[in-house]
């Protein structure tokens, strides 16, 4: 019984998930949902910076704090380890659907880009932010990364698979593809505005800080493996020359995990 509580509490949470990404690509690109992050009626400029820098800040720091190895040996304490992952996955989209609900328009124009060509690539490259972040979620394990398969292992009785350091794909190019295709997404705009530019500058920030966060956590883990990956493979942008081979990295004896979990 307590295995099937914990499939039904982690498919909520993966749907709270999906709703929430979902919903961030229609608030992000002004597309087909109530509130976006360019409409509504703009208040006060102060009151307004301040609102949406609180739901930013307070959206990092449950997205960042949750996901600490410290935090997460303190969290297991209290809820099963199997559901550990969905929980954080349902706080997260608790934070950004709060962000959706109280987001603060700053409708101020910061550029404006008519000529149309030059509109349609970037709303090229917007939506292909969003599939190199929803394609690299499956590079490692989808599943796993939004909770399901830790439920799902508990329910059938069988252990969670051992953490193994892997580069498929776009990982062999840069380490973090994930947040890539979050900053494609935010900043490729025909029409930004300041509340755009106030939320795509303030993620691009926590991203990071996000990311030296996480490679600490993962250097810990996984050691030389880890740190020959990173010296071998770009960050965010995938420079000519660099990580575009696997064996360049696997010669040191890397084989193994993502270097992105969000």
């Amino acid at each position: 019984m307590a295995g099937l509580v914990a499939v039904v509490y982690g498919s909520v949470a993966y749907g709270f998930a999906l709703v929430a990404l979902l919903y961030l690509i229609g608030f992000v690109g002004d597309i087909a949902v109530p509130k976006s992050i360019d409409s509504g009626t703009a208040g006060p400029l102060l009151q307004s910076v301040i609102v949406d820098t609180l739901l930013i800040g307070l959206f990092a720091i449950q997205h960042s704090a949750m996901a600490r190895q410290g935090f997460k040996r303190w969290w297991t304490r209290m809820v099963p380890p199997s559901v550990e992952r969905s929980t954080y996955v349902l706080f997260t989209s608790f934070a950004l659907l709060l962000l959706y609900w109280q987001w603060q328009p700053i409708p101020t124009p910061v550029w404006t880009v008519h000529n149309p060509a030059a509109a349609a690539m970037l709303v090229g490259i917007f939506w292909l932010g969003w599939v190199v972040l929803v394609a690299s979620t499956f590079l490692i394990s989808h599943f796993e990364l939004f909770g399901l398969s830790q439920v799902f292992a508990r329910l059938l009785g069988r252990q969670p698979a051992e953490a193994k350091f892997r580069a498929p794909l776009l990982y062999r190019h840069v380490r973090h593809p994930i947040y890539l295709g979050v900053l494609l997404a935010i900043w490729a705009t025909p029409a930004m505005t300041a509340g755009h530019l106030l939320f795509a500058a303030a993620i691009t920030g926590y991203i990071l800080v996000g990311i030296r966060l996480e490679e600490h956590d993962l250097i810990r883990q996984f050691g030389d493996q880890y740190r020959s990956y990173r010296q071998h493979v770009a960050m965010l942008v995938p420079f000519p020359g660099r990580g575009s081979s696997e064996e360049s990295y696997r010669e040191k004896d890397v084989d193994g995990r993502d270097g992105a979990r969000p």
